[in-house]
């Protein structure tokens, strides 16, 4: 009986295996795919095949020099950090307020937050775009990182939130009885607790902002020595035929960071996206 269920456990085993194989698969050929066309000297003639017939950097330094990419990279940094910097601080200002302190309208400002998300983001391209026009910031990286807050704001608000809802009152109220000011306290017993939170909604942050294209492309315009990552990579697509390895290259450059930042705030991740649905 019991070798018999042995042979099952292991036919089991054996058959999620293969399953969890073939997902791996699935999942990261198109990264194997991308990074081995980029290093192909015969990926411009889409000619490559399952494997680099011959090693070059060639498709690399003609991306970075000749198409601007350097340049391209340099934008979306600026912007990324920007937004992710200027998020955080924000959002996690209006977690604490709306978390801890009774106002006015309080509970209407937070129905507008969730209101605000369920709004595709196709539909405010055009009110964001006449804000900005009338701001003067078309065609400039400040007005993309304003609207790129805009964006972000309220799952930053909603989330943290959570984070600080979720933060017993007494541990507070003991740096105060211990003579804390209100920013010791915050600084030292709040703001450590509501870290994961933080990290979670900073990747969400970054993402929107390295990879989105409609805003971008719509409040940049003309402006090509502006341009980020996400449009800028378009200029490898031609009108009757696509440079492959130059896209692959520049496809490459593009997922770098966004693999490192995630390496960097990785251990705080996976807590932060549950941790915040403790309490409110």
């Amino acid at each position: 009986m019991s070798s018999n269920l042995t042979a099952a456990r292991v036919r089991r085993n054996a058959v999620l295996g293969v399953l969890v194989a073939l997902l791996l698969v699935f999942t990261l050929f198109p990264a194997y795919w991308m990074m081995a066309s980029a290093f192909d000297a015969n990926a411009a003639s889409g000619s490559q095949g399952l494997f680099p017939s011959e090693l070059t950097l060639d498709n690399f330094a003609f991306v970075l020099n000749d198409g601007g990419f350097a340049v391209f990279l340099r934008n979306s940094l600026i912007v990324a950090a920007a937004v992710v910097g200027c998020s955080a601080v924000l959002s996690l200002l209006a977690a604490v307020a709306v978390a801890r302190f009774r106002f006015k309208f309080r509970t209407s400002m937070l129905l507008m937050i969730l209101i605000v998300q369920m709004v595709p983001l196709e539909a405010l391209v055009i009110p964001l775009f006449v804000q900005v026009r009338d701001l003067q910031l078309l065609n400039t990286l400040l007005g993309l990182i304003i609207v790129y807050i805009t964006i972000s704001l309220p799952f930053g608000i909603w989330m943290l939130r959570g984070f600080v809802a979720a933060v017993p009152v007494e541990l507070e109220e003991a740096a105060f009885l211990d003579g804390a000011t209100w920013w010791r306290m915050f600084r030292s017993v709040l703001f450590p607790l509501v870290m994961p939170g933080l990290v979670a909604t900073s990747v969400f942050s970054f993402i929107t902002a390295w990879n989105e294209f409609i805003f971008a492309m719509t409040l940049l315009g003309g402006a090509s020595e502006n341009y980020t990552v996400a449009i800028g990579l378009k200029q490898f697509f031609g009108e009757n035929s696509n440079d492959w390895g130059n896209v692959m290259a520049a496809s490459t450059l593009i997922t770098l960071p966004v693999m490192i930042f995630f390496i960097i705030v990785q251990g705080k991740l996976s807590s932060g996206l549950v941790a915040g649905a403790v309490k409110g």
